[in-house]
C-alpha cells in the first residue's frame, strides 16, 4: 500500500504551529497502512508492524533510524522477535504534525520490503 503521503516532504514545524485536530489529521490518517496505525489520546500516532523474524524486525528497524536520522524527526521504536512498535509526535508542539503522517507513510513503504507473506 505505496501512499502519495511517502513522497511528500517533511517540513518541520515551528513553535507557533498548533498540533492537528482530529478532523485536520484525519485524512492523512486515511492514508496509511490502517492495520498498523492509530492516534492516541488526539496526540500521537503508534504504529506496530510485524516480521517473520528478528533479523527482519531489526533491519526494519536500523532502515526507520536512518530515515529518522535523515529527516532529523525522531521516533521512540520498540524492537521484539517479529514486531516493532513506533511511537510518534512533534515534540516541539506536542502533538500531531503533518511531518508525523509523511514519516509514517515512509515507514509503511519501507515495510513492505519485509511484510511477512
Amino acid at each position: 500500500m505505496a501512499s502519495a503521503l511517502a513522497d511528500e516532504a517533511c517540513e518541520a514545524c515551528t513553535s507557533e504551529d498548533k498540533p492537528l485536530t482530529e478532523t485536520e489529521y484525519s485524512e492523512y490518517l486515511a492514508e496509511l497502512d490502517e492495520d498498523v496505525w492509530e492516534v492516541v489520546d488526539e496526540h500521537h500516532l503508534e504504529g506496530t508492524y510485524e516480521f517473520d523474524d528478528f533479523r527482519d524486525a531489526l533491519e526494519f528497524t536500523y532502515e526507520v533510524g536512518e530515515l529518522a536520522d535523515e529527516e532529523w524527526h525522531h521516533p521512540n521504536i520498540h524492537l521484539q522477535w517479529g514486531e516493532v512498535k513506533i511511537e510518534m509526535w512533534t515534540h516541539k508542539i506536542d502533538g500531531l504534525h503533518k511531518t508525523d503522517f509523511v514519516m509514517a507513510a515512509r515507514m509503511d513503504r519501507i515495510h513492505e520490503e519485509y511484510a511477512p507473506e
